[in-house]
Formats: structure tokens, C-alpha cells, sequence
């Protein structure tokens, strides 16, 4: 098999190897190009140690990234290359990086420490393709598998328990068997890993094709991280025109029907959160959830804090879990009323949000998706229309006011403030004239 690597790769291999090392390309951007997908980056693992790594690049710009465990990047055409040396891996006090590494000039001890089998591939022009544990086997069958022990891996570093699902997720593999039981047992590790490092593969894992048979059948590893969720799970909705599935169930689905941007996956796995703390029966034996929206908000808040989301994503997503029951089907002037208060850019969201909700309910129900297509069509065309959004846009002043005999003050803003609410409501063209012999009425009225 024959890979076709950019020419600052083969060059960073070339010089590695005219020094008398020996160097592949490993992991990631060996599987995708197997897989005929284009890497995002580059990696080599080398026989070369630190030092001679760094002697052999001399001319270039070299970064100490990790030289405590054998890794420099090296800078070659400006495209940046991690370089690592053979290396076999000492404990993982801390979950997630080794205390101790120690070289080696043995590629498969290296590839043997690496976390799944489809990662494990390495490849050099010279030698081809190297695959010690099946990774190609693995990648022709769709499965994602622990090299060596599952329960060492995970142990090693916790956060290869939810590498294992995004990988799942993104690649739309199975999981073999013997690992998805070893992350289900040691899911608790999950615990001591950092924030961050969880917010970035979650992140990537909720932007799978493959994310809703992995939230539902890897449910109990998500509520490990977020356990607020973990009240959805089985939760029965009493509702059986509008519901077909439990609260957790309609989240899954919801979050795999959604526009595939960060912000929206997110607020689909955080929209009905405040449900089960808001449940009520009506007086039909008929299941509602009163303020839903609200609850739910103040818990993804908690949640995105807790995982150290930005403050421009929390809010961002917070936003969308609090006014994702918008009624915005009611009135032909609703949707000029909600873009006034909420901006182009969360009714853009909003109606994206709106229709996965809708197409995660009964059939009956995701018929009305069908009207979010016609509130899409309605946004355009009133953004178009260079639309009335703030006192600013209105075509009449306050010293037109002024000429039609209304003296300065308090009123002149009031008079304003109720043309501007005749206009977004449809009530009133937002024309001069117009708004003019409007006003003349108010005048006289008072």
C-alpha cells in the first residue's frame, strides 16, 4: 500500500533517515489516508533520540513540545511536524500522562503503547505500511479496539474512554466488545481528568454521524460527565400524541438531527434537560413540563461552567436552551417581533433548533417541521426587506415630531417608542408619510 505524503514529510523523513534513523508516519494521518480521507495533520515517530532529532533539524526551527517524553516540532516550509522518538511508556499516576518514558529503538514496543488498533499503523516510503495489531482488519470491519488491554489502556489515560466514542461517533464504527465492557467499568476514571481535555472531545464526539447510537447505547460514559442527564434517562413524557420517546431518547435523536455546529449540537443535548424537574400531570392524565426552558438553562449554565466552555459559547448555548419553546408560529408579525429582540443571527439558530426538536417527536408532530421551512423562507425575505429593528431604522425622527407641534420631552420618545411597535408589529408601514399621519393622530388624541 503506497500513501502519498506532502513533501515536507517525505522531506523530514528523508533527512532523518540520511543521518541513519529510521522514521514512519504514525497514528491518525496514517488511518485517515487508509481510509481515503485527508489528514489534518502529520505525525513521526522516529528512532532518532530527542537530541539527534533536534541535531538533524538544526537548520530549522525546532519547538521543545513535549522533549520530556521525546516529542519536537519541527517547522519545515512553515508546516509543522511532531517528531517523536520510540518510545515505551512508565505509570500514568495522574490519568493522563505518563510520569516516566523510556527510548527505544523497537517500533512495534512503541506502537504496542499506542490507545486503539486503527492508531497503531505506521508508515515509511521506504518500508510501506507497518500494522502489528490488526489495525487494518479493524479498519475494514468498523471497529474501534483497545491495543492490548482494554483496562491497561484506560487506566493509562481515562480520557481514551471517551476517545473510543468519538472515534465511534466520527468514523460510525462499532465498538468490539471487551473494550466497550473495560470503559463501561472504568468510566469513574473519567473523574480525574481535566475539564478542558473532556470539553474538547465531547465537542468532536456530538459532531459524529454516528452520535445518536452513541449516546444511546454509551448513555451511563455521557452521564459520567455530565450527570445532570442522567434524570432523563427512562424518563416517560405521559404524552403519547406529542411523545415516542423518553426525555433522554428525544435528546439523542434531537442532537443527530441538528444543523452539525458546535453550539447547536450542544444546546440539543442540553435543551430538555430541566424536564424531569419540572413534570407535572394535568387534570388528562397528560404530561407537561411548565418552565422547562428556564430550569434547563440555569443547568446547562452549570454544566458549560463546570466544563470551562468560553464565555461566548456558554452564553451562546445557554440562550438557545432558554427560548427553544419560542412560539414563533402564532402571528404573521411574531417572527418581526422575535428577530427585534433576539438578532438575525439566534433566529438563524433558533429555527435550526426548532426543527430538530419537532422531527424527534411523534409523527404527527414532525409534520410541523414542514412550517419551520416556511418561517426560514419568511426570515429571509424580511431580512431582505431591510426591516424596521431598532428606533434607529425608524423613517420618522424626533424633530419631525417637533415641526408637528409636539413639545420636547418625555412624550416625543413615548410618541417613538409607539410608532416603532405599530411598525414591527404590521400595523404600520415604515414610511415617512405614513408614520407622519399616524403621529398627527396621536397629537390630537392627547
Amino acid at each position: 500500500m503506497k500513501i502519498n505524503l506532502p513533501k515536507e514529510v517525505k522531506k523530514a523523513i528523508a533527512l532523518l533517515e540520511a543521518k541513519g534513523f529510521v522514521a514512519y508516519v504514525v497514528g491518525g494521518c496514517v488511518r485517515d489516508s487508509v481510509m481515503g480521507k485527508e489528514p489534518a495533520d502529520w505525525d513521526i515517530t522516529t528512532s532518532a533520540k530527542p537530541e539527534q532529532t533536534a541535531q538533524s533539524f538544526k537548520d530549522y526551527r525546532t519547538i521543545e513540545t513535549g522533549i520530556k517524553h521525546g516529542t519536537l516540532t519541527v517547522l519545515i516550509d512553515q508546516m509543522p511536524l511532531e517528531i517523536t522518538t520510540f518510545r515505551i511508556d512508565g505509570r500514568y499516576s495522574d490519568q493522563r500522562r505518563p510520569d516516566s518514558v523510556s527510548f527505544t529503538q523497537d517500533l512495534k514496543l512503541d506502537l504496542s503503547r499506542r490507545d486503539f488498533t486503527v492508531n497503531a499503523l505506521a508508515y515509511s516510503p521506504r518500508t510501506g505500511l507497518v500494522d502489528e495489531f490488526d489495525g487494518l482488519g479493524d479498519i475494514k470491519n468498523k471497529v474501534i479496539r483497545c491495543v492490548g488491554q482494554p483496562d491497561a489502556r484506560f487506566q493509562e489515560d481515562a480520557l481514551r474512554i471517551l476517545r473510543a466514542l468519538r472515534f465511534a461517533s466520527v468514523l460510525d464504527f462499532e465498538i468490539e466488545k471487551s473494550t466497550a465492557q473495560s470503559l463501561f467499568k472504568n468510566r469513574a476514571l473519567l473523574d480525574k481528568i481535566s475539564a478542558e481535555r473532556i470539553q474538547i472531545e465531547l465537542i468532536k464526539l456530538l459532531a459524529g454521524p454516528a452520535v445518536e447510537r452513541v449516546l444511546l447505547y454509551f448513555r451511563q460514559v455521557l452521564f459520567q460527565i455530565i450527570p445532570e442527564l442522567s434524570a432523563s434517562d427512562g424518563f416517560d413524557q405521559q404524552d403519547t400524541e406529542k411523545h415516542i420517546f423518553t426525555v433522554y431518547e428525544h435528546i439523542a435523536h434531537a442532537v443527530s438531527r441538528v444543523k452539525n455546529e458546535p453550539h447547536l449540537r450542544m444546546a440539543m443535548l442540553l435543551h430538555d434537560v430541566g424536564k424531569p424537574s419540572t413534570f407535572k400531570l394535568d387534570e388528562n392524565g397528560r404530561g407537561s413540563f411548565p418552565d422547562h426552558a428556564a430550569a434547563g438553562a440555569e443547568i446547562a449554565l452549570s454544566v458549560l461552567k463546570g466544563l470551562k466552555f468560553s464565555k461566548r459559547f456558554t452564553s451562546d448555548v445557554v440562550k438557545l436552551v432558554r427560548y427553544h419553546d419560542l412560539k414563533a408560529f402564532e402571528e404573521p408579525h411574531t417572527l418581526h417581533r422575535l428577530l427585534v429582540r433576539h438578532g438575525q443571527a439566534f433566529m438563524r439558530d433558533y429555527l435550526q433548533i426548532k426543527r430538530a426538536d419537532l422531527l424527534s417527536l411523534s409523527p404527527q408532530m414532525a409534520q410541523k417541521a414542514k412550517k419551520i421551512d416556511e418561517l426560514e423562507v419568511a426570515l429571509n425575505e424580511l431580512i431582505a426587506s431591510d426591516p424596521c429593528l431598532e428606533l434607529a431604522d425608524l423613517k420618522l425622527k424626533g424633530k419631525d415630531l417637533l415641526t408637528l407641534g409636539l413639545p420636547p420631552g418625555v412624550k416625543v420618545g413615548q410618541t417613538l417608542d409607539f410608532l416603532f411597535e405599530l411598525v414591527i408589529d404590521g400595523k404600520l408601514e415604515n414610511d415617512k408619510k405614513a408614520l407622519l399621519e399616524e403621529a398627527k393622530k396621536i397629537i390630537k388624541a392627547k
